[in-house]
């Protein structure tokens, strides 16, 4: 699995012509205070029962508060056939401190 600071995630963005899949598996409350634009959330207690909607091929991005999280699901997901994986290493905590200071944080 790849890993990006958010400064690298938000250049890697801009540089890509086809977005990936920014999977977001926080909580439903955390996600309501803050997200990346165009995430989906899908908490990560619920990944393994939704695995079959997602696609093993697309470059999936995981998104958690601070990278701990996300990165488990990274891992289950290469575990599992995900064949582009990427972690946002510092979350959307780290997101909001370096790329988005209007964000809100909790």
């Amino acid at each position: 699995m790849r890993e990006f600071e958010a400064e690298e995630l938000k250049s890697y963005l801009e540089s890509i012509d086809e977005p990936p899949l920014l999977l977001d598996v926080r909580q439903p409350w955390e996600y309501a205070i803050c997200k990346l634009n165009d995430s989906v959330l899908m908490p990560m207690s619920t990944v393994p029962a939704k695995l079959g909607q997602l696609d093993k091929n697309k470059e999936t991005v995981v998104i958690c508060h601070h990278g701990v999280r996300s990165r488990r699901v990274a891992y289950f997901l290469e575990q599992a056939g995900f064949s582009n994986v990427i972690n946002l290493r510092g979350g959307v905590a780290g997101w909001a401190r370096d790329v988005d200071t209007d964000m809100a944080t909790y």
